[in-house]
C-alpha cells in the first residue's frame, strides 16, 4: 500500500525507506557505492537513460519513448535485493515478520497459512501498478514526476501492492509480499529513490468469517440493495465489515507488538487509499511521539472481483521496511543501508534475528555546503526532475537538498530557486576540491537537461 510519512519531531533525522549487507547480489557482485575514490561525475549522456533505442532491466529490453525517465543511477539498485540479503537490517525486519505470521496463523495441517513472495519483478505494467488497483486516471500518483517510467506502458514498481491482483487470481487467500519499490523524491536523511515494502492480504468465504459467530450460518458478507457509507462499501454487510476490521486491525496489532513489544501503545486514525475502504493507518507510541507505522483497510471488492474471487471479501496492510528498521535499530541516514562498509553490516550479524540490537553510529565526517541558483524556464520545470539529476551526478554522497530561497522579478515575473545542497561521504573526509567537480557538474547539467538559467 502507498504510504506516506508525516514529519514528527523525533523522526525527521529517522525514518521512511532502505539497507544492503552481503558482496553478492544474485550472485553478482555488487558496486561499491560509497567507496573512497574521488567521486565520479556523469556526462549528460549518462544521466538519463534514453540515450540508446532499448532499456535492458534483469535480462529484459524495454523500448524507450518520451515517456522515459528512469536514470542509470537507479536502473543500478535494481537487482540488488537488500530486503534478502541475510544480516542485512532490512531482511531482519522481514524475517521476523514473516516468522510471526508463520508461528501465529497455522493451518490444519500444520502449514503456514500465510505464503511469502520476496522475489518477483520490480518492472511492471502501468496498469498493474494503478489500474489494478482502481487509481483514477487522474490521481497525483500517477504523474510521470513521481515514478520511474521505462516507457508509457512500463514502469518499477511504487509500491508492492502492483501485485496484488495477479496473486489472489493465481487462487491465494493469504499472502505476504516483499520488495523494492522506486518513487521520485526529495533528498534527505529520510527519503531515496529506491525503498523496499512488506504488505499482507487476507481473503474469507462466508464460512470462514463467520464460523465461531453464533448462528454464523445466518449472516452473509454481500446485500444486494446496500450503500455506501464511511463504516463499509455498498456490496459489503455491516456484520461482515466489523468482523473483518476486527480481524485486521488484531492481526497487526499482534505483530507490531512483536517487533516493538508487548507493552506498546497503539492507536488508529482513519485515512483514504484507492484501494481500500474503509482505510486505516496505525500509529504507535515510541519515545514519546506518535509513529505511523504502517496503512491498513478492507479490500475494495471491485478489485476483489476482478481477481476472480468475488465469492469473498478481505484486507491488506502495507508498511515500509526501511521505516521500522530506521525506528528498530536506530539507524539516522537513509543512506546507510546501501553501505557495504563492515562497521555498518557487522552491527547486524545477530545469532537470532529477534535479538535487541541499536546502531552504533560510525565516525561522523564533515558536511561541505554548496549553494546552486538558477532561474527557472517559463514551463516544465519541476523539483522531482531536479533531485533527480542531483542524484544521478552526486550519488550518496549528496546528503540533503533544501530550497532555501523562491523569488520572483518584480518586472519580468521570472522565477528563481536557490538549493542547498549538503554533501559527506560516509567513510571518509571529502575535500573540497573533490565537491567543487561534483557541483560544478551539477550547475552544468541543470542547465543543459532542466532548461534554466544559472546564477553562478
Amino acid at each position: 500500500m502507498r504510504l506516506h510519512f508525516k514529519s514528527l519531531p523525533f523522526l525527521k533525522a529517522l525514518v521512511h525507506h532502505r539497507p544492503l549487507c552481503c558482496s553478492l547480489a544474485n550472485g553478482r557482485p555488487t558496486k561499491r557505492l560509497l567507496s573512497s575514490s574521488t567521486p565520479r561525475h556523469l556526462t549528460p549522456s549518462q544521466l538519463l537513460v534514453g540515450q540508446e533505442s532499448m532499456i535492458e532491466v534483469l535480462g529484459h529490453c524495454y523500448p524507450r519513448d518520451d515517456f522515459t525517465n528512469v536514470t542509470t543511477k537507479v536502473l543500478e539498485k535494481v537487482g540488488r535485493n537488500l530486503h534478502n540479503q541475510a544480516h542485512h537490517p532490512l531482511w531482519l525486519v522481514k524475517e521476523r515478520i514473516k516468522g510471526h505470521f508463520y508461528g501465529a496463523y497455522v493451518k490444519r495441517s500444520g502449514n503456514p497459512l500465510f505464503s511469502v513472495y520476496d522475489n518477483l519483478s520490480p518492472v511492471v505494467t502501468t496498469e498493474q501498478n494503478f489500474d489494478s488497483l482502481l487509481v483514477p486516471p487522474d490521481h497525483p500518483s500517477r504523474k510521470r514526476g513521481d515514478n520511474y517510467f521505462l516507457n508509457r506502458g512500463t514502469m518499477l514498481r511504487a509500491h508492492t501492492s502492483a501485485h496484488q491482483r495477479e496473486l489472489v487470481s493465481s487462487g491465494l487467500d493469504a499472502f505476504l509480499l516483499a520488495g523494492d519499490v522506486y518513487r521520485r523524491d526529495e533528498i534527505d536523511a529520510r527519503h531515496y529513490p529506491v525503498f523496499h515494502q512488506m504488505e499482507g492480504v487476507r481473503l474469507f468465504s462466508n464460512h470462514e468469517l463467520f464460523s465461531k459467530v453464533s448462528n454464523g450460518e445466518e449472516l452473509s458478507l454481500f446485500e444486494s440493495a446496500g450503500r455506501r457509507t464511511t463504516q463499509k462499501q455498498e456490496k459489503h454487510t455491516l456484520e461482515a465489515v466489523k468482523l473483518l476490521e476486527f480481524d485486521l486491525k488484531r492481526t497487526l496489532e499482534c505483530m507490531v507488538r512483536h517487533l516493538f513489544g508487548e507493552e506498546l501503545e497503539i492507536r488508529w486514525v482513519e485515512c483514504y487509499f484507492p484501494f481500500t475502504h474503509p482505510s486505516f493507518e496505525m500509529e504507535v507510541r515510541f519515545q514519546d511521539d506518535w509513529l505511523e507505522v504502517l496503512g491498513c483497510g478492507l479490500m475494495e471488492q471491485e478489485l476483489v472481483n476482478s481477481a476472480g474471487a468475488g465469492n469473498k471479501i478481505g484486507w491488506a496492510f502495507g508498511l515500509g521496511l526501511e521505516r521500522l528498521a530506521m525506528v528498530l535499530y536506530g539507524i539516522p541516514d537513509i543512506r546507510l543501508f546501501w553501505s557495504q562498509d563492515e562497521r555498518f553490516l557487522k552491527q547486524f550479524c545477530l545469532p537470532n534475528i529477534d535479538d535487541a540490537v541499536t546502531f552504533k553510529p560510525l565516525s561522523k565526517y564533515p558536511a561541505l555546503i554548496n549553494d546552486i541558483s538558477f532561474w527557472l524556464p517559463a514551463e516544465g520545470y519541476t523539483e522531482n526532475d531536479f533531485y533527480d539529476l542531483v542524484r544521478s551526478i552526486g550519488g550518496d554522497l549528496v546528503e540533503n537538498v533544501t530550497l532555501t530561497d523562491q523569488f520572483t522579478h518584480p518586472k519580468t515575473q521570472k522565477r528563481s530557486h536557490c538549493y542547498r545542497i549538503i554533501y559527506r561521504h560516509m567513510e571518509k573526509t571529502l575535500t573540497q576540491d573533490e565537491v567543487h567537480v561534483l557541483h560544478s557538474s551539477i550547475e552544468q547539467a541543470v542547465v543543459r537537461e532542466l532548461g534554466v538559467t544559472g546564477r553562478y
